[in-house]
């Protein structure tokens, strides 16, 4: 990923933080033909053991790659949204400015490993769901389901656990700008009546907020 220092994010806690707020991830490994594979699923974060947990369906000829491949990539995408010039002040001085797009991203990558074990798929599932389920009135759990249904679907499900060896976050948040035009960026974009650009609107206060 093209990561200029202005935009560079080192620190864990924000790091940590997308990849937590995303909803879904792309996993991408090296392919045949010079393509790289690629499947979108959701990825939980055990931070303590420095882990990304999920599954894929044991259909998935990527399971297979990722065998082959060894290591992946796991992609996590946070607010993003496009900005108008006309929303700096500094246009109105020299015109010497192009839109742009703000966003956020988070790459992880590692050794993989597919899990085939019932109970550690069994408990890589319990996990992805109770925090999936975190937020309902009346969480569902996987006990909810009869075992022997349960013990059936495992068998269709394959396990993905990627160790995070190295950690890359951008986070373009118009710091390349003056404050007077990331200023006018944020009121742009929290003016909208599309709720992505909103949010954007509110990383870039909170991230102008903390410095």
């Amino acid at each position: 990923m093209y990561n200029p220092p202005a935009f560079r994010e080192e620190r864990p806690d924000i790091l940590y933080g997308l990849i937590r707020e995303a909803r879904l991830a792309l996993l991408v490994s090296n392919g045949a033909g010079g393509v790289p594979d690629v499947t979108h699923l959701p990825l939980t974060l055990v931070e303590e053991q420095g882990v990304l947990l999920g599954h894929v369906a044991r259909a998935n000829p990527h399971a297979a790659a990722l065998r082959e491949a060894g290591r992946a990539l796991a992609i996590f995408r946070g607010a993003e949204a496009y900005v108008s010039p006309n929303w700096y002040p500094s246009k109105a001085e020299h015109h010497r400015v192009v839109p742009t797009w703000n966003y956020e991203a988070v790459h992880a990558e590692g050794p993989v490993e597919v899990i085939e074990d019932p109970a550690r798929l069994h408990a890589i599932v319990a996990l992805l769901t109770e925090r999936q389920e975190a937020a309902q009135p009346r969480p569902w759990s996987v006990e909810d389901a009869p075992a022997s249904f349960v013990a059936g679907q495992l068998k269709g499900i394959l396990g993905l656990s990627l160790r995070i060896e190295r950690l890359t976050g951008k986070r373009k948040l118009s710091q390349n700008r003056a404050e007077p035009d990331r200023s006018g960026a944020r009121a742009g974009l929290a003016a909208s009546v599309d709720p992505r650009d909103r949010a954007m609107a509110e990383v870039m206060q909170r991230a102008a907020d903390r410095g």
